[in-house]
């Protein structure tokens, strides 16, 4: 009896786009009425807006249903039913899996979901796996630390639904991990971009092994923009020569978007389960064109003990112009998530990413996997410091690295820096989400 159950789902993930867009159409109404009728954070938000379920009837009347954002969220919770609020949507019996979001940008937000809210986390992942390679035959092992972050949690659960054997290597650390990892033969695994590679490196410079003979065949990342970052995930594929793919999604969220086999240059998202619109950061308009950026609003449509409609995301998005050969009927996002618009910040007047910083450190040869960028001000004056690390032997070439990393910097950023070198392993290194970007000039107003 074969009892491993193979995932495929032709049906919804090459569904005509016009269908597609009326079923799109369908779920919201339902999850604005489910929303409207059982929070009463939610029922009061749309009342003041003057809009109720029998309202939707288009697109366009979606765009009237008001944004909710992350701040929003922590002024509901703490509240009866403890420790969700007014944003429940279930009794509170109910609630079978509780997550909080990481506080890397303020409060945590506390995250309530049913069993089978949890079984949609796994369905949306499953649909991310098959389409990266991800097979019954998959020994696939877990080097994070399981808590209450949702980190790979569902990452996890997919892979048992998809009948892949799972090696979950919480307590471990690095060292031990990658041990197992050669122990077990593991032919699959999923970590952030920076933990990735510094798994890679401690296996060189600690361990005397080389990562690219453990037989790592697929990783799939998520937390940071690196997997999507060209230069990045080819410093991560040449580290463990296997293909490196990305993925989005977040603890209020869910798994939203993903890399296929084809890697087209950027991620699908998952229309069937979400409706993704893009708007314009500083006017607030709806963006249908490809080619211009803005931030994400999205909606989850399956998800009900603490809904997430209308959501805005902050992430920093595109529209692509073209199909992905994979054959899927989902739209695909430019480059993938190319960062954050609370991230996106003036510097001497000018917009900068810090996914372009990386872009260009990770692209140069000779400096390590490792940097930080501070942002100052003297006596009114922007500034930014660009902190790198030389790799062994790359010493005497410390004036070329530098004529070239301002070079590109200057070109990818419109930008002059302050480049600061260190040796090998002097910088901090991190084993989730890194925090390589500081903005000391907020620190410096939040005083005053």
């Amino acid at each position: 009896m074969n009892t491993k159950q193979k995932y495929w789902n032709p049906v919804l993930e090459t569904l005509p786009r016009e269908k597609l867009r009326a079923l799109q159409l369908k779920k919201f109404k339902r999850i604005f009425a489910w929303t409207y009728q059982n929070s009463r954070f939610h029922r009061k938000l749309y009342d003041v807006a003057g809009i109720k379920p029998e309202d939707i009837r288009s697109f366009e009347d979606i765009r009237r249903v008001p944004k909710v954002e992350k701040a929003m969220m922590r002024d509901v919770q703490r509240k009866d039913p403890f420790p969700y609020g007014d944003a429940l949507c279930v009794p509170l019996e109910e609630v079978s899996e509780f997550r909080q979001t990481s506080g890397t940008t303020g409060q945590p937000i506390y995250q309530a979901d049913t069993w089978q809210d949890w079984e949609w986390w796994a369905e949306c992942w499953s649909y991310i796996l098959w389409s990266q390679g991800y097979r019954p035959s998959d020994r696939v092992f877990f080097p994070f630390g399981y808590n209450i972050f949702v980190a790979f949690w569902a990452g996890h659960y997919a892979a048992e639904k998809l009948g892949c054997e799972v090696v979950p290597g919480g307590v471990l650390d690095t060292q031990a991990r990658i041990l197992k990892i050669q122990e077990l033969k593991a032919t699959a695994m999923m970590a952030t971009p920076t933990y990735i590679l510094g798994m890679a490196d401690t296996a060189r410079s600690k361990m005397n092994i080389d990562p690219t003979q453990l037989g790592i065949k697929r990783i799939t990342c998520a937390g940071e923009p690196g997997a999507s970052i060209p230069s990045t995930k080819q410093r991560m594929e040449a580290a463990w020569n296997a293909k490196v793919f990305d993925h989005a999604g977040a603890t209020e969220i869910g798994a939203w978007s993903y890399e296929c086999l084809e890697q087209p240059g950027g991620m699908h998202v998952n229309d069937a389960m979400f409706l993704v619109e893009i708007e314009d950061i500083e006017t607030g308009d709806m963006i249908e064109e490809p080619g211009r950026r803005g931030k994400m609003i999205i909606t989850a449509f399956d998800r009900l003990a603490q809904p997430c409609l209308r959501f805005d995301s902050k992430d920093v998005i595109e529209w692509d112009s073209e199909r992905c050969p994979c054959g899927r009927s989902f739209r695909l996002i430019k480059g993938g998530v190319v960062g954050r618009a609370d991230d996106i910040i003036k510097v001497k007047g000018v917009l900068l990413s810090p996914a372009a910083i990386e872009e260009v450190v990770r692209g140069i040869k000779g400096l390590s996997d490792e940097y930080e960028v501070i942002v100052d001000r003297l006596n009114d004056i922007d500034r930014i410091k660009l902190k790198v690390e030389l790799l062994p032997g790359a010493e005497e070439q410390t004036k070329q690295i530098e004529e070239i990393l301002k070079d590109q910097l200057r070109l990818k950023t419109n930008l002059g820096y302050r480049i600061e070198f260190f040796d090998y392993g002097k910088l901090p290194r991190y084993e989730v989400k890194a925090k390589r970007f500081k903005d000391l000039r907020k620190a410096k107003e939040g005083g005053k």
